[in-house]
């Protein structure tokens, strides 16, 4: 039976939502509020969570950060229920990683029609995920998927979309940098945020064509802002793993920068802990390359890989990336505290640039300026940007 967790903090409407998905023959796990909601969510693992937006003490957009950054947790379809309308307020969910956004009131049909719309588009790319490498023996609507996005990537249609992370010094609050991603907004298949992209292009032979044209892509847009006058920031990329193992990597990094005229400064690359100790040894003499020619590199997400503090040390990185596992209510959780405070000391005795990610709330921001991080990403700040709004912010000087 299909398991969905109401996440309500008011009993009149979490008593009723309990009915109704009872009686469409959902098994129904309900919490009174935020913190009660992420524990359910783990113990229980649901196939769906319902969350109000408004709640005391911890809020919807704090549960949602929370739950995608447990991997237990990451990839379960989220809804939230509010009462809110406006777009700024449905771009900050979307941004965090809901799946839809339903504004009350709504009817019956509107929230089973959501419900059942998510659970379909995750059973297929579930099935897509763990199926054989074999097409023919995927269901008709798996291979409209993969279809779909063979043909984006090799005619690099416009329904691949880029977006972007701010990255703010913690010091001054100014935007310094800006992490890349792409999206994908399919006519046939539907719309898939990066986090749904990326495992559905690593599932086939399409996530290098894909890690291609998100490197193609940023620097077309960099040399685009440049050609307007536009006073640009560093732009980061992500390589994926079977990027980062290519043989010429740098040397491809490097035509791609000179095929758009742009400087070195203009891209920095960003390297998963687990991209770097597939082979420790080569990964080591692929960042060297990059410092030589004069890109800076960055392990993305630490403290969730396999890596040492003595192979942290042999790396020629410039800056170390917090995960935001270890940076989500770390002023509160003191285990939590006591691990990311050694994380962020070991960077510093290396001499790194520490960047916290996933920053949500003031006392998040607190804890990371009394322990002196460099810079921030998150939604306290800004959440994503597309390209015209990142454009717009690099003109008007905003977000400092």
């Amino acid at each position: 039976m299909t398991k969905i967790l109401v996440i309500e903090d008011e009993l009149f409407v979490r008593e009723n939502l309990l009915e109704l998905l009872e009686a469409e023959n959902f098994e129904a796990v309900a919490a009174e509020n935020g913190k009660i909601g992420i524990e359910k969510a783990v113990s229980e693992i649901p196939d769906l969570i319902l969350c109000d937006v408004m709640m005391p003490e911890m809020d919807g957009y704090s549960v949602l950060t929370s739950i995608r950054s447990q991997p237990a947790t990451a990839a379960i379809p989220f809804i939230f229920l509010t009462a809110k309308s406006a777009k700024s307020d449905f771009r900050q969910g979307m941004d965090l990683g809901a799946d839809d956004y339903i504004t009350k009131p709504f009817t019956r049909a509107e929230l089973i029609s959501a419900i059942m719309s998510r659970l379909s588009k995750q059973a297929l790319l579930r099935q897509y995920l763990t199926a054989k490498k074999d097409i023919q023996t995927l269901a008709p609507e798996i291979q409209i998927i993969e279809a779909s996005l063979r043909r984006a990537l090799a005619e690099e249609s416009s329904e691949l979309e880029l977006c972007y992370q701010p990255i703010f010094a913690v010091s001054s609050g100014e935007i310094i940098a800006a992490e890349a991603f792409i999206s994908w907004n399919s006519s046939e298949a539907g719309t898939f945020k990066p986090s749904e992209l990326i495992p559905l292009a690593e599932s086939t032979d399409l996530i290098l064509p894909l890690a291609d044209c998100l490197l193609k892509y940023v620097c077309q847009q960099i040399q685009a802002w440049n050609k307007l006058g536009v006073s640009t920031i560093p732009i980061t990329v992500n390589l994926a793993v079977q990027q980062f193992q290519q043989d010429d990597i740098v040397s491809k990094i490097s035509s791609i920068l000179a095929k758009y005229h742009l400087e070195v400064k203009n891209l920095q690359i960003e390297i998963s802990e687990n991209a770097i100790m597939s082979d420790l040894n080569r990964a080591i003499a692929i960042i060297d390359e990059l410092k030589s020619v004069g890109i800076q590199s960055a392990i993305d997400d630490f403290g969730t890989g396999n890596s040492s503090l003595i192979h942290l040390k042999q790396l020629p990185i410039d800056t170390l990336k917090i995960d935001p596992y270890f940076i989500h209510n770390v002023a509160h959780d003191l285990q939590k505290s006591a691990i990311t405070t050694a994380l962020i000391q070991m960077g510093h005795n290396l001499n790194l640039k520490i960047i916290a990610q996933g920053v949500s709330n003031d006392s998040e921001l607190d804890y990371i300026r009394q322990k002196n991080c460099y810079a921030m990403q998150g939604s306290l700040f800004s959440n994503a940007l597309s390209s015209v709004e990142l454009e717009k912010t690099l003109l008007n000087g905003a977000l400092k």
